[in-house]
């Protein structure tokens, strides 16, 4: 699969971090693995439209935080795999999400509704741990 990444203006996220962040996320996936090479700067710009100067910086980001490498004339490449669940794991857990959304759809929330209670049942999560 290939990545392709999505920005929203509405998120109140820079547009440099959710680049970053979507590399992260397609690492935790596994849909990212060690050795693949990230898009090219110019195969950003031309899927988002944004500075080239915001994708470097994304990059560089990433390259700090030890997920990726730069190589000259080459481009940038995964260096670490995450952790996470198996993808067998993976597709038992989307397929039971997947009945879940259509649950809260058919409830009548909507997405930002969903993402409402997504991250209050993660932060009662975060708060049981912790206790």
């Amino acid at each position: 699969m290939a990545l392709v990444f999505r920005l929203s203006s509405k998120s109140g996220v820079s547009a440099y971090l959710q680049i970053a962040n979507q590399v992260r996320q397609a690492m935790l996936l596994g849909v990212l693995q060690p050795g693949d090479q990230l898009p090219t700067v110019k195969e950003v710009v031309g899927m988002v439209a944004i500075n080239p100067n915001t994708v470097l910086k994304a990059y560089q980001l990433l390259e700090h935080q030890g997920l990726v490498e730069g190589r000259q004339g080459q481009g940038t490449f995964v260096t670490v795999a995450l952790p996470g669940p198996s993808p067998a794991q993976q597709a038992t857990l989307r397929r039971g999400l997947d009945r879940w959304l259509q649950a809260a759809f058919d409830a009548g929330l909507d997405a930002e509704g969903i993402v409402a209670m997504v991250e209050d049942r993660l932060h009662d999560r975060a708060v049981e741990d912790i206790a």
